[in-house]
């Protein structure tokens, strides 16, 4: 299987190979790197990027993927409606299969984002969950200030111990959601909650290649 992953960050591409390589060894991964986007869907919203989206899934599609999956969570909602528009191949975002375990673990729901345009979209994206799975959610959010800053300037970890640090100041909720795949190996670092917190690499991985085979195997 050849899946195609649509990054704004080329710091998702070694936390997706070491995912493939521990669960999925035969999968063939192809990485598209547009840091623009995020940028732009920031200033102008997600629809200002939709045509550039469309144009990188069908280039994916002739490329010979035979699934695409958008690791960012800005862009994931338009990354998905332009699924029609490439003829069967399926277009995941990734963090769809998080939002529907967040609500299968609790009623309330902490977003953690470090990006505030990241809120609207997996907000969004969880209450749709909710509402397929015939839930009510209580949903809040909680802004890491300054980490992003963090990030783009390459300190890593700075920007993984902010986030943790955050996470363990949430209290009065059921389970704990990072709303970018960047923010995924601060839930290892976080010392002091309990709670369930839920990143969206592993899971967005795992349905990616679920997806492609079960229908192959039906």
């Amino acid at each position: 299987m050849i899946l195609a992953l649509l990054h704004t960050s080329p710091a998702h591409i070694p936390v997706f190979d070491a995912l493939r390589d521990a669960a999925h060894p035969g999968l063939v991964l192809r990485h598209v790197v547009r840091e623009d986007l995020l940028v732009r869907a920031g200033e102008s919203g997600p629809e200002s990027v939709a045509d550039d989206v469309l144009s990188l899934l069908r280039g994916a599609a002739r490329d010979g993927a035979h699934a695409v999956l958008c690791t960012c969570s800005s862009i994931g909602a338009v990354a998905e409606e332009s699924a029609p528009a490439l003829g069967g191949v399926p277009v995941l975002r990734v963090d769809r299969p998080m939002a529907a375990r967040a609500v299968a673990t609790g009623d309330r729901i902490t977003v953690v984002a470090t990006v505030r345009s990241t809120f609207g979209p997996t907000v969004a994206l969880v209450e749709e969950e909710a509402v397929r799975a015939g839930r009510a959610v209580d949903m809040r959010t909680l802004y890491v200030d300054g980490a992003w800053e963090r990030f783009l300037a390459g300190d890593r970890d700075g920007y993984l111990e902010r986030v943790a640090a955050a996470i363990d100041t949430v209290t009065d909720t059921d389970v704990v959601v990072l709303a970018q795949a960047s923010m995924a190996d601060a839930a290892d670092r976080a010392r002091v909650t309990g709670l369930p917190v839920l990143s969206s690499p592993r899971l967005g991985l795992d349905a990616a290649v679920l997806e492609r085979v079960a229908p192959e195997r039906a």
